[in-house]
């Protein structure tokens, strides 16, 4: 009884250094949200604020069109949710139950994609975007977007351990490829459809290298790209940069301690082993 308790305590000891290490910087970026600029440069740093104050936030809506930036942000993460459960579920239940000719090398090529580094791609797809006509668009934003080979991958990964005799009565009821991944497949994927939108959601709303890219203009600007605007040649506001990571993280937040569960689920039931 003693050894197990001991190990308990060496596990929860682990998850608590754990914890901190993970929770820490976001802690620390709270509290100095609210910190006046002079006491965020003091060294040694203060951990608990001296002075609470909500100036940063008043003053970071002034510098920037900080309403502006979070709309389109949210328009872009929401479309590139959207169009990732519809079309990566799609092509994961097409290469996890349809039987088509190159199956195998398309999926491999799937796979291939997960290995290559954004940045690779980045410049053919803006001189792609460029020639259509879609720079500083919405669309041009979203467009590389739409489909992800990581979402094609955990989508085939769950549909593929759902039982065949599901579709097999389908068909045999006369039902089509569409009603059956609309009316059968789609409402049993809800956890890998969840994380999925998570995993999109978090990494649309963070993005900002593509956005900085095409976005030529503020108006088109997301919300990391406008926030860019405090960190200047001569001096940073890190008062206000801080204050901007807040407004980043806080729909994050609430989105995932809304989602959790359903992620969990995803990331035991899709596969990954």
């Amino acid at each position: 009884m003693s050894r197990t308790r001991r190990q308990r305590a060496v596990v929860h000891l682990g998850l608590s250094l754990g914890l901190v290490l993970v929770a820490g910087p976001f802690l620390w970026t709270a509290l100095s949200s609210v910190k006046p600029e002079h006491e965020i440069r003091r060294d040694p740093p203060t951990f608990w604020p001296e002075t609470f104050t909500l100036d940063n936030f008043a003053e970071l809506f002034q510098r920037v069109n900080i309403g502006h930036a979070f709309a389109n942000s949210m328009v872009i993460a929401l479309v590139l949710v959207a169009t990732n459960l519809l079309f990566c579920s799609m092509v994961g239940y097409a290469f996890a139950k349809l039987p088509f000719r190159g199956k195998n090398l398309a999926f491999a090529l799937v796979l291939v994609q997960l290995a290559i580094p954004a940045i690779v791609v980045m410049m053919p797809q803006f001189v792609l975007i460029a020639q259509l006509g879609m720079v500083n668009t919405f669309i041009g934003i979203i467009l590389p977007g739409v489909v992800t080979p990581l979402g094609v991958f955990m989508m085939r990964q769950f549909i593929s351990e759902l039982p065949d005799e599901l579709i097999h009565a389908a068909r045999v009821d006369g039902a089509r490829e569409f009603r059956i991944f609309f009316a059968i497949i789609l409402p049993l994927c809800g956890p890998p459809l969840a994380t999925l939108g998570l995993i999109t959601f978090l990494g649309a709303w963070n993005n900002f290298l593509w956005p900085a890219v095409v976005a030529q203009s503020e108006n088109m600007y997301t919300l990391p790209v406008a926030l860019n605007i405090l960190n200047g040649h001569e001096s940073t506001h890190y008062n206000l940069l801080v204050a901007g990571s807040v407004v980043v993280i806080a729909p994050i937040l609430f989105l995932f301690v809304f989602l959790q569960r359903f992620f969990i689920q995803g990331i035991a039931t899709t596969g990954l082993k």
